[in-house]
C-alpha cells in the first residue's frame, strides 16, 4: 500500500516511528512533512497528505498532531478523505469496518507510543465490511469536504 503521512511539530516523533513501521511492513510512504520539531501550522502539512489520498495517489493516509483533533478536522475538509481520530484499537477497527476510513489521525500527546503503533497495525489490516455500511460511506463521499 502507498501511504501518505503528514504532521505538525507535536506529532513529528510518532510520524517518524510510524514511517519506520510502514517501511518494515513493506508499505510505500509519501511523507508530506514536517521534518523536525520546529513549530509549524498543521494545515500546511495535513491537507496535502489528505489530498493525496483523495486524488488516489496514495491508498491511505496517516496524520499526526498533539491531540490529533485539528489534524482530523483539516483532513475531513478534503472531499474524498474520511479521517478517523482513533485513540484505541477498537476505534481503529470500527473506523475501517464501518466507515472505510482512508485517513487515520493520531495524537502524540494523548496516547502512548506502543498503543499508537498497535492502532496503525489494526487500521492497516482491517478491511471495510461494505454491506449496510456502503450506502452511508457513499453519502459521506457525496458531501463537500
Amino acid at each position: 500500500m502507498k501511504i501518505s503521512l503528514g504532521t505538525d511539530h507535536a506529532g513529528f516523533r510518532y510520524k517518524e516511528k510510524v514511517k519506520a513501521l510502514l517501511a518494515e511492513l513493506g508499505h510505500e510512504v509519501k511523507d508530506f512533512g514536517t521534518f523536525n520539531e520546529e513549530p509549524v501550522d498543521y494545515p500546511v502539512f495535513i491537507r496535502p497528505a489528505a489530498e493525496a489520498v483523495a486524488r488516489g495517489e496514495c491508498d491511505r493516509g496517516i496524520v499526526f498532531g498533539g491531540s490529533g483533533n485539528g489534524e482530523a478536522m483539516v483532513a475531513n475538509k478534503v472531499r474524498g478523505a474520511r479521517c478517523a481520530l482513533c485513540w484505541n484499537e477498537e476505534l481503529a477497527r470500527l473506523s475501517r469496518q464501518h466507515n472505510d476510513a482512508n485517513v487515520l489521525s493520531l495524537g502524540e500527546r494523548v496516547i502512548p507510543e506502543d498503543l499508537a503503533l498497535k492502532i496503525v497495525r489494526v487500521w492497516l489490516d482491517t478491511p471495510f465490511e461494505g454491506g449496510r455500511h456502503q450506502k452511508r460511506v457513499e453519502q459521506l463521499n457525496a458531501m463537500c469536504g
